[in-house]
């Protein structure tokens, strides 16, 4: 295969949404997604050759998926067919970002991913590698893949990611320490994931906390008022964009990290590259499901005209 400028691993979750609150008689939307399929759609929407490492059942519904992700321009040469049960949520989003969501995960196919499945050789050559903390909580093999995708990668971008209902916060910590040395990029969001290494409420010092650990640069997400950008002590305020729409913010996080990714692996300069990570989660909103909406590239840079970034610190 070609060798892709990003490299995202991580679990595909058969997606169930609706509108509606979920009881019996809901109807239902299918589709695909989880954090690495979200994050792989936005990075190749953003310009970059971009290929997932994943485990997928070796069934007519995992065909389905493929297509599905071939469909959104990733490179599935990577993926890995599998004998076992796909994981799979249901899901009830609103406009104001109250979403209900049920997981039916544990023993998936997807949370097999180990580190013998890591091409250490291609990973070495790829511009980026994304991992989040969704893949180092859906089991211990699954983390050991992150980490040796990171200890080998040149430029490894963490979104932490903390999902209680898969790790307690000294878990997601513990993951988010053992990453830092090789982080390039951290993109938690505040204050609840920049408390897990930081007990501070300055955000420029909890950007300093994780720096401390070996990460070089923080991208603090804060909802509406936008992401502090830390590149080296360098503090850069990146406003947020209003989204023209809004129908379900799932995956918002996820098309920021991977528009992030994705742009500095092709070159830009990060606070660059953070400007169009927040126009490409502005208008992912505007679609049902964490890939209902995968704005190109030209979309994101027309949106993120919309933005400045000033130098704050």
């Amino acid at each position: 295969m070609a060798i892709p400028d990003v490299l995202v691993l991580g679990e595909i979750l058969v997606e169930l949404s609706s509108t509606e609150p979920l009881d019996a008689g809901t109807n239902l939307t299918l589709n695909f997604s989880g954090d690495a399929l979200n994050a792989a759609a936005a990075s190749a929407a953003a310009g970059a050759r971009t290929a997932l490492l994943a485990r997928v059942p070796d069934d007519e519904l995992g065909d389905r998926l493929l297509d599905r992700v071939v469909a959104l321009g990733i490179d599935t040469s990577l993926v890995i067919r599998v004998q076992g049960q796909h994981g799979l949520y249901l899901q009830h989003a609103d406009p104001s970002g109250a979403r209900e969501f049920t997981y039916v995960r544990r023993g998936s196919a997807g949370s097999g991913l180990g580190p013998g499945d890591v091409p250490v050789d291609l990973v070495a050559e790829v511009g980026a590698v994304l991992a989040s903390g969704i893949a180092c909580a859906i089991s211990p093999l699954s983390a050991q893949a992150v980490r040796v995708a990171a200890a080998n990668s040149r430029c490894f971008v963490y979104d932490p990611n903390w999902r209680p209902r898969l790790v307690d916060a000294a878990g997601a910590a513990d993951h988010l320490r053992a990453l830092a040395q090789y982080t390039r990029l951290v993109t938690p969001a505040w204050p609840r994931e920049a408390h897990l290494v930081s007990a501070s409420d300055d955000p420029i010092a909890a950007c300093t906390a994780l720096r401390g650990l070996g990460v070089q640069a923080v991208a603090l997400t804060r909802g509406v008022e936008g992401v502090l950008l830390d590149d080296g002590g360098r503090i850069v305020e990146v406003p947020v964009i209003e989204a023209p729409t809004v129908v379900d913010q799932t995956g918002a996080g996820d098309s920021f990290a991977g528009t992030v990714t994705a742009r500095l692996a092709l070159g830009d300069e990060l606070v660059d590259a953070v400007r169009l990570g927040v126009a490409a989660a502005s208008l992912s909103v505007g679609g049902l499901g964490g890939t209902g909406y995968v704005a190109t590239l030209e979309e994101t840079r027309a949106h993120a005209a919309h933005g400045t970034a000033e130098v704050s610190a």
